[in-house]
């Protein structure tokens, strides 16, 4: 029976001849490896040695292989990247999956809980594609969407619903320092209303007021959501968003809800993804998560 490889010189040995061989220098070979000068040195004569045959040329400045060094080193290089590509085919892969989402939603309420998704499937590189343009699946990598609306979103589409909903006033506690809060449409108009480019306030004053007069507030105009909710903390004025984009602000006393009035409307967030006969294993993942999110927030 064959010894196997028996006369294979050490793997370490070959590891650093190919360093060395890409240099033609042993103190830059030796900063690649993280060892000492005198280290590679002594590796390269031990495997000259066991070779019987000289790999370099020692010359005034530097290194320069020999012709049996040059031929070698040729076939040492293809060797370890087979035991490297090898070895990398062993471990899993990260699975990578892109999910597109509006800035709002992104900033609002996805990317708090990206921490808790990251430590619980490490495993899976998610990545988050921001935008308030509407994402082609195909053309734009996308494999699963949030969109806000109402099905169907388009043939070749699954659809579920993530979230419906729910929007509310708020503002900052500061903003009623010394005073309270409006309990008429009369008192309303002292504030500032911050709009976002979906321009709620005609419906959620004519739901809460029905009889209302027309407004004479101040007005600030966003054209994103989170805009107008940072402004919202920050003190400006009041503004209506998604409860699910503000819960976590009301939770930590950043804002407070002005009126218990919600308005609910017809359109709702729902998950999006390509009909495709297989669906991978971490897309489920993600649309399992994405869904306990949704009920829990």
């Amino acid at each position: 029976m064959s010894d196997g490889f028996a006369d294979l010189p050490s793997l370490n040995a070959l590891r650093v001849f190919e360093v060395v061989a890409r240099h033609l220098n042993f103190r830059v070979a030796a900063e690649e490896l993280g060892v000492t000068q005198a280290a590679v040195a002594q590796q390269i004569r031990g495997l000259e040695a066991s070779l019987d045959l000289r790999l370099f040329e020692r010359l005034p400045r530097g290194l320069a292989l020999t012709d049996a060094g040059h031929s070698y080193s040729g076939s040492i290089r293809s060797a370890l990247a087979m035991i490297d590509e090898a070895t990398r085919l062993l471990r899993p892969q990260a699975a990578h999956l892109t999910v597109s989402v509006t800035p709002s939603f992104a900033s609002k309420w996805l990317i708090p809980r990206l921490g808790s998704f990251a430590q619980r499937y490490p495993d899976i590189d998610l990545r988050v594609l921001a935008t308030d343009r509407l994402s082609h699946f195909s053309t734009d990598g996308v494999d699963i969407a949030v969109r806000y609306g109402k099905p169907d979103f388009g043939a070749g589409l699954n659809s579920e619903l993530l979230m419906e909903q729910r929007i509310v006033a708020v503002a900052s506690p500061r903003l009623f320092e010394g005073g309270e809060m409006p309990a008429s449409f009369e008192q309303l108009q002292d504030f500032i209303m911050l709009h976002d480019a979906h321009n709620f306030w005609p419906q959620f004053l004519a739901d809460l007021f029905p009889q209302h007069a027309q407004p004479t507030a101040r007005n600030l105009r966003f054209n994103q959501t989170s805009l107008a909710i940072d402004a919202a903390i920050s003190g400006q004025g009041i503004a209506l968003a998604s409860l699910a984009f503000v819960g976590a602000d009301i939770a930590a006393g950043r804002l407070i809800q002005v009126f218990t009035q919600q308005l609910r409307l017809d359109k709702s967030f729902y998950l999006v993804w390509p009909r495709k006969m297989k669906q991978s294993e971490s897309l489920g993942v993600v649309q399992n998560w994405l869904k306990q999110q949704a009920a829990d927030s």
